[in-house]
């Protein structure tokens, strides 16, 4: 599955439309449909089937359809308002990016769309319903109206379930987990297990071009098979100088290539056909996503953290849990090999080099605010330095030591700079001490 396959699933996935849509034009098909089975088998069903099913005249069938048809529209507009109230709570509370993992909610797809299936296949059904005159004799779709019967009262159980749903979605824990599993998710994929340590990636040669954005938007995936394809066919070396996550502006370069035979030059239309190629090969959004943008996850975890360390909101509690998580991801990335990656075509060459940031780049993500805003806090310093020391427990190797004892110092450095009391300040630093001290464990 390429890029840009995988980068429209994630839009239709954060999307609340499309299975409702969905759901109601089944509905509306199954409620146009299913009357005429019922004129078919009117009469001839056997008696332990028909017992089960609506007994009513026309006037009683009319009416269950209306209550049903009536009050599933109030529950789904009820369901909407709990909805956009929860996006408007975590925008504020917690943070505008984690409005996704509500939108991209499952639960909350289904029961829209069990909700107006419901309403629709009931007025639907509505439509077939004849009061004897005398023109038309009585008809009653006795098999569908039991099925929209059926329909509401699994809508009233959905109901349940979508509150006991909501209040646990609400929680800053439930949403930190869930922003955890899918960063994992997208560590895994991107820097997979298996993925061999990339040695020294080759540098812009003679007569390297700049590839400009066509368009601006943030860069959310890369079709990395699409990119070969046109350094092959353009006979260059392609190198893409911005990360999953960053924001291409249109007209501003964005990759740079270069031709395989040193000296060679590139002839214009090569050169716009390789532009074209490049462009369609990328995909960008109004917003950053999952996909491939693992310091995503970690984005939105630190905004969770830097909104409670604010003196509006004062919630070190929740920071420190926040930081928990971020330990995670990193031990989790210390065992794999983040960085650039480098694609090869079919002859083994490397064709093209993908920027991908180094575990650097997210420990200054994951400590840089926290430790501004949290430094003054003694608790939250220190689950700072204990999230060094756990880094340190994953890299047996040392192979981010130099990172580690970087952070060490500007946290030796931010403990010293604020007002805390002297005991407090003193136990930091031994803290500190002791964790720039220990060798790795092997």
């Amino acid at each position: 599955m390429n890029g840009r396959t995988v980068h429209w699933l994630d839009a239709m996935r954060t999307q609340l439309w499309p299975l409702p849509t969905f759901s109601v034009v089944v509905a509306v098909a199954l409620g146009t449909v299913l009357p005429v089975l019922d004129a078919a088998v009117d009469g001839q069903l056997p008696r332990r089937v028909s017992v089960l099913l609506f007994s009513g005249g026309p006037e009683a069938a009319a009416s269950v359809l209306q209550a049903i048809s009536g009050s599933l529209i109030t529950v789904t507009s009820l369901t909407f308002s709990l909805t956009v109230v929860t996006l408007q709570l975590a925008s504020s509370q917690f943070s505008p990016r984690l409005l996704r993992t509500f939108t991209s909610d499952r639960f909350v797809h289904a029961t829209l769309a069990l909700f107006l299936a419901a309403f629709a296949f009931a007025l639907s059904v509505l439509r077939s319903v004849r009061r004897e005159d005398g023109a038309t004799t009585a008809f009653v779709p006795e098999i569908s109206v039991t099925v929209a019967f059926v329909l509401a009262m699994v809508s009233v159980i959905g109901l349940v379930l979508f509150l006991a749903h909501l209040t646990r979605e609400i929680r800053v824990e439930t949403m930190m987990q869930r922003v955890g599993r899918e960063t994992r998710e997208t560590i895994d994929r991107v820097f997979p297990p298996d993925r061999p340590t990339q040695g020294p990636a080759p540098g812009p040669g003679p007569g390297a071009i700049p590839v400009r954005s066509t368009r601006s938007g943030f860069l959310t995936s890369v079709d990395r098979d699409a990119l070969v394809q046109a350094a092959v066919e353009a006979s260059v070396v392609l190198r893409i100088d911005r990360e999953p996550g960053c924001f291409l502006v249109e007209g501003v370069p964005f990759a740079t290539a270069w031709p395989v035979v040193p000296g060679a030059v590139l002839p214009a239309p090569i050169r716009e056909k390789l532009s074209e190629d490049v462009n369609a090969a990328v995909a960008t959004g109004t917003e950053r996503t999952n996909v491939q943008d693992v310091g995503f996850g970690f984005r939105q975890l630190v905004d969770v953290a830097a909104r409670a360390l604010s003196p509006g909101i004062n919630d070190p509690t929740t920071a420190v849990h926040v930081i928990g998580h971020l330990s995670v991801l990193l031990c989790r990335l210390a065992t794999r090999s983040p960085g650039p990656e480098q694609v090869t075509d079919d002859e083994g060459r490397v064709r093209v080099i993908i920027v991908l940031p180094v575990l650097g780049d997210f420990l200054d993500l994951c400590l840089d605010q926290p430790r501004q805003y949290g430094a003054a806090d003694p608790t939250v310093a220190k689950h700072l330095l204990l999230l060094l020391q756990e880094l340190a427990w994953c890299d047996p190797q040392d192979s981010y030591g130099k990172e580690i004892r970087e952070h060490l110092g500007r946290m030796r450095d931010a403990i010293n700079a604020v007002d805390q009391p002297p005991a407090d300040r003193r136990r930091l630093l031994d803290t500190v001490q002791t964790i720039g001290t220990t060798p790795p464990l092997g």
